[in-house]
């Protein structure tokens, strides 16, 4: 049986070289930590909060995430499609999460606030009523992605074709509609 963590504080810590314990993290905040190109497979994160880490290319391997907070931090190169999907639910606010996939997964009402999210895999993921707010979507690939109702308003440098995704009542600004439109090579007079 794992080790249970409880309301634990982790500050400074490089988990590069000595690997967190595998186990049950309930309600723990890691601050300034570097967990890069480390594991962080079968662990199960509980009501946590990240603060300032580094989780570039770690491995998250049937690591379960519920009720958790990423804040300022980098996150380039995460496969969150090989996570445990049951419960996932988390949100990010000011990260990196340049080359992330998000393949297949179920982020239903999923809020991703002020990330860049450079070259992001959102293919055939169900992302209906999330929300990017503030965030730029440059080359993020999304084909058969279900966004119904999904509200790119403020979200910049995206692109998607209307044709290979669920795009009903998904909300976008005047200026987000050329993303929409850039396979058809138009010119719109007045939104360039």
């Amino acid at each position: 049986m794992n080790p249970f963590t409880a309301d634990k504080i982790f500050t400074g810590k490089d988990f590069t070289k000595n690997p967190l314990f595998k186990g049950d993290y309930e309600n723990c905040e890691f601050h300034g930590c570097d967990f890069a190109n480390g594991y962080l497979d079968n662990q199960n994160f509980m009501e946590c909060r990240f603060v300032e880490c580094n989780l570039s290319n770690a491995n998250l391997a049937h690591t379960t995430f519920k009720e958790v907070s990423f804040s300022h931090c980098k996150m380039m190169g995460l496969q969150f499609e090989n996570c445990n999907d049951f419960l996932l639910d988390f949100s990010f606010t000011d990260c990196i999460l340049d080359f992330s996939s998000f393949q297949g997964l179920t982020l239903t009402k999923q809020l991703f606030t002020n990330c860049s999210m450079i070259q992001v895999d959102f293919t055939e993921a169900n992302l209906a009523h999330a929300v990017f707010a503030r965030c730029n979507l440059d080359r993020a690939a999304f084909l058969q992605t279900h966004l119904e109702g999904t509200d790119f308003t403020t979200a910049l440098n995206y692109t998607m074709d209307p044709e290979q995704n669920q795009l009903k009542k998904a909300k976008f600004s005047k200026a987000g509609v050329l993303g929409l439109l850039k396979k058809y090579d138009i010119v719109i007079k007045g939104l360039e």
